[in-house]
């Protein structure tokens, strides 16, 4: 059994993480910046952008997965600000795996371009790919190990049970995953990061 704390729990991907771990046993930290609209998480205070918060919250952790997003704020300001603080916090606490919920258009094609520099592809939300890029760019140069999962193209809210198995291949937009299947993912790499990983930092998943 491991012990593993969730930063935006509250979310679809949090709360799927939260359930995954639960199920397979293993102690579970929720942490979402309040608490009291989380009663059946039982929930913990734990803003992602606070090192100190993180490092107290960590301690004594094995992995921290984190599934954020502000609303309301500039996301070019809450993604780099983010990782800063869960690097900072994290190397304090003396938990190095983060598994991070990653973002679709970030992902190579089957060719190897960027998806969100395919042809056609929406570019309204840009500023949000980048800002994500950009925290993918403070992990890269930590010495955290690290790993950023995301759908391979993007969430499945027809079908959004848990089927139990995915498979790791390129972007592809019309690829669907369950957010209980990206769960799975993402707890396999608090489980057995080495195996599943293989040296990769960023990775999409499909429906197995």
């Amino acid at each position: 059994m491991s012990k593993v704390l969730v930063f935006g729990a509250g979310g679809r991907a949090g709360r799927a993480a939260v359930e995954e771990a639960r199920r397979r046993g293993h102690e579970v930290t929720a942490a979402v910046r309040n608490p009291s609209k989380y009663a059946d998480l039982d929930a913990v205070a734990g803003d992602v952008t606070d090192a100190a918060r993180v490092a107290e919250l960590a301690a004594g952790h094995d992995a921290v997965v984190a599934a954020v997003y502000d609303g309301g704020g500039d996301p070019a300001v809450f993604f780099p600000t983010a990782a800063g603080a869960l690097v900072d916090g994290l190397t304090k606490a003396g938990v190095p795996r983060l598994v991070w919920v990653g973002l679709t258009p970030l992902l190579p094609t089957v060719v190897g371009t960027l998806l969100m520099d395919t042809p056609g592809y929406p570019q309204d939300y840009r500023v949000f790919f980048l800002a994500h890029a950009a925290a993918a760019d403070v992990f890269a140069s930590s010495e955290l190990d690290w790993v950023s999962i995301a759908p391979a193209g993007d969430f499945d809210h027809e079908h959004p049970e848990r089927t139990g198995g995915y498979r790791v291949v390129p972007a592809a937009a019309d690829s669907r995953i369950s957010y209980a299947d990206l769960a799975i993912a993402l707890i396999d790499e608090v489980d057995a990061p080495d195996d599943r990983r293989q040296h990769r930092t960023q990775y999409g998943v499909a429906p197995a």
